[in-house]
């Protein structure tokens, strides 16, 4: 190996380590301040509860706050923040994925810790006899092992959970802080995959306890119906609603976005080949976009259509399917996936041209525009 090589890998190799510790310096950084608010939060709100008239009194403390801290610290503490502060304590505070560790890590400290007096009920919903609080016969240890969990549980920056706030639904909420933590998407893709109703979708395909799990474990691919979304929302693209546009054009635009096509269509996708072709008896043709999905370890394709699905569409994609099967997929691989997206499709034109037992061909709608609430939610309804 030549000297400049050596060099050459020796700089490599530090880079990369520096580059590790500057993330792992601003995750910690981030860990840090999204605590220090939950326990600013925490206090706030104690305050607030030995108040006599708690609305009026709870004001004049977040004014008070806000001026004081604005003239040790400078801008960043005006009343909305502390507002935020304190709301983002109320909301987690009564988080079920951090009380059910808390309860774990309590019984445990308890169990180390025999002569250490703790509440037998850790709630920490606020309320004056359950808040959060540390008690007065809590040893260090005691303290030091709640604040590990705190520092463990939330793992997002102030952006992400200021964001994730406006979520009501808990479970939702817990999905897309899953996810988010999981696949690192910033704070714009997470508001992204939230305005195109990712957990709604999802959701829609799964019975109770499948739901149940996207808000404990995140999106989780076992089959290939769990890759599948309907509809797929290509907002990105750019592509006015109404506007006449053909196949090709529609595959160029995504082609062009590739990366944001792959994370609409979820987890483990790489790009493979575009305009794939196939040949036997002398014909061809060419297969849209061809892609593989690393956790299924299928490889997966799609077929772009303009307007209403038709039955040939469906046939031509199994003709598709059957091809990579048996020429192009290895042993240790799992059988293809066939995806027709389309602008509109009969659900009966689906049910009737697949096999009753189907588990590899699949016809999704996509939108170019993303819909209002409303229609998002009646274009789900009507894919149900």
């Amino acid at each position: 190996m030549s000297k400049d090589l050596q060099n050459k890998m020796l700089f490599q190799q530090v880079v990369e380590l520096l580059q590790n510790a500057r993330q792992q310096v601003l995750r910690t950084v981030n860990t840090t301040m999204v605590c220090t608010y939950f326990e600013i939060g925490r206090m706030i709100v104690e305050e607030e509860q030995s108040g006599k008239d708690r609305a009026e009194y709870g004001k004049q403390i977040l004014k008070g706050l806000s001026q004081d801290l604005k003239k040790e610290f400078g801008k960043g503490f005006s009343i909305d923040v502390l507002e935020r502060i304190r709301n983002f304590y109320l909301i987690y505070s009564k988080s079920a994925s951090l009380l059910r560790i808390l309860e774990i890590k309590n019984s445990a400290t308890v169990l180390r810790n025999s002569e250490v007096s703790v509440n037998e009920d850790l709630s920490i919903s606020p309320t004056p006899s359950t808040k959060f609080k540390y008690q007065k016969t809590q040893t260090v240890s005691t303290i030091s092992e709640l604040q590990k969990t705190l520092y463990d549980f939330f793992k997002l920056t102030w952006s992400h959970y200021s964001f994730l706030m406006r979520i009501d639904d808990e479970k939702e909420r817990r999905f897309y802080e899953i996810e988010s933590e999981k696949y690192n998407w910033s704070v714009r893709e997470l508001k992204r995959q939230y305005d195109s109703a990712l957990y709604t979708r999802l959701a829609l395909s799964r019975d109770k306890e499948g739901v149940l799990k996207l808000s404990e474990q995140g999106q989780i691919i076992e089959k290939p119906k769990d890759l599948i979304k309907d509809p797929y929302i290509l907002e990105f693209l750019g592509l006015p609603e109404l506007h006449q546009y053909s196949e090709t054009e529609l595959e160029a635009e995504i082609i062009s976005k590739l990366e944001h096509f792959l994370l609409e269509l979820g987890h483990g996708f790489t790009f493979v080949a575009r305009q794939q072709r196939i040949t036997f008896d002398d014909k061809h043709f060419r297969i849209d976009l061809v892609f593989y999905n690393r956790v299924l370890k299928s490889f997966v394709l799609i077929d772009l259509k303009i307007g209403e699905l038709k039955h040939q569409d469906l046939g031509q994609m199994q003709m598709y399917v059957n091809y990579y099967d048996r020429k192009m997929r290895l042993e240790d691989e799992n059988k293809t996936i066939g995806i027709v997206l389309c602008q509109n499709k009969s659900d009966l034109v689906v049910e009737y041209t697949l096999p009753e037992n189907n588990e590899q061909i699949f016809a999704s709608k996509y939108k170019t525009v993303l819909p209002s609430k409303e229609d998002l939610i009646k274009l789900i309804s009507e894919s149900k």
